[in-house]
């Protein structure tokens, strides 16, 4: 009787009151912006003790910052400053047509540079530990490699690929590319100039397919899990708001990863100078998700191929999807814990 009780609460709260999960962002404050580049310090917990370096938290392009915020006991943001941990976050603001133009190299160049030096410069010259989410990963590894002069200390990459080829779910965008040039995907970028946020949501959405359509029967299911159907709402609320995709970045990322897969050769031509992996002489950690169709584990951990220098590279495993294995209901037993394992080692 108890449980029934609960399940028609909890479905009177899901699906009438607006929701279960407390979404409310962690509290801090803007300390620097640019163009798209907005660098957030989190306000430190009270009475509790600092601990290790700075860390700078880097989403990918298109995914709103809230993927490292996702909810109250579900946030990494909530976990490292409960750790102590000096914790930032860069994000990219909302596009503006001007900056449709923008490539890769944008983000490479200046974005994380400026915010890396930025966060240094705020903890007295230190060096900083990066976490990057899907390509938030790739941007900053390829910062490293192009930047040495730059204060980073580790680079954690969690469901970043490395070889297109090991993403059964890119084949036919594949095949499709080799066929046509690129063609076909190329005109419908230079037509449509960046991709719209909604598309964004869509596609992610779209990678997720049996999910969604199963949502509704999964969500009656486990009515009596309010946990669960905390998740369900806040991951809808990250991806109903996608932000718009710069076209050039976009047709960079075809090209580049999907079509040539230069990524997986650790050696990506830029528009002014190559990008060589060979030049990572940090710690690294990569973390992969068991159910993970964007970023599968034989595709995250191909970077343990690409990098000589490094003085120690981990290649970690854990329960959950692509967003799941960042900020999932296991994250903080498996993925949080081999990062906190890793920073503190390399403390």
């Amino acid at each position: 009787m108890e449980q029934r009780r609960q399940a028609v609460v909890n479905l009177w709260d899901f699906l009438v009151r607006g929701g279960i999960a407390d979404t409310t962002r962690s509290p801090g404050e803007v300390i620097d912006t640019g163009r798209v580049r907005r660098l957030t310090r989190y306000t430190p917990v009270e009475g509790v003790e600092p601990r290790g370096l700075p860390v700078l938290l880097v989403p990918p392009l298109g995914a709103q910052s809230l993927c490292f915020d996702l909810r109250k006991g579900a946030s990494v943001v909530e976990h490292l400053v409960e750790s102590g941990r000096p914790t930032y976050l860069v994000d990219y603001d909302d596009l503006k047509a001007a900056d449709k133009d923008l490539g890769i190299e944008h983000w490479v160049n200046d974005v994380l540079p400026n915010a890396i030096q930025k966060v240094s410069d705020d903890n007295g010259g230190s060096e900083v530990d990066l976490i990057g989410w899907c390509m938030g990963g790739l941007l900053s590894i390829c910062t490293d490699a192009v930047h040495p002069e730059l204060p980073i200390h580790t680079l954690t990459l969690v469901a970043s690929p490395f070889d297109m080829s090991k993403v059964p779910i890119m084949a036919p965008l594949r095949a499709i590319g080799k066929v046509s040039g690129g063609r076909i995907v190329g005109t419908g970028l230079r037509t449509i100039g960046s991709i719209p946020s909604p598309l964004v949501s869509l596609g992610f959405k779209a990678t997720a397919l049996p999910t969604y359509l199963k949502k509704p029967m999964t969500v009656w299911k486990r009515r009596d899990d309010r946990e669960f159907l905390g998740q369900v709402q806040a991951v809808d609320l990250l991806m109903n708001n996608m932000v718009a995709y710069p076209g050039r970045a976009t047709m960079q990322v075809y090209q580049r990863m999907a079509l040539r897969n230069e990524v997986a050769t650790g050696k990506i031509q830029g528009p002014n100078k190559l990008v060589d992996l060979d030049n990572v002489d940090v710690p690294v950690l990569a973390v992969g998700g068991h159910r993970d169709v964007l970023a599968p584990i034989p595709a995250v951990h191909h970077v343990g191929d690409l990098l000589p220098n490094s003085p120690d590279v981990r290649l970690e495993t854990a329960p959950g999807g692509h967003l799941g294995v960042l900020t999932g209901t296991q994250a903080r037993d498996t993925t949080w814990a081999f990062i906190d394992s890793f920073l503190d080692d390399h403390a």
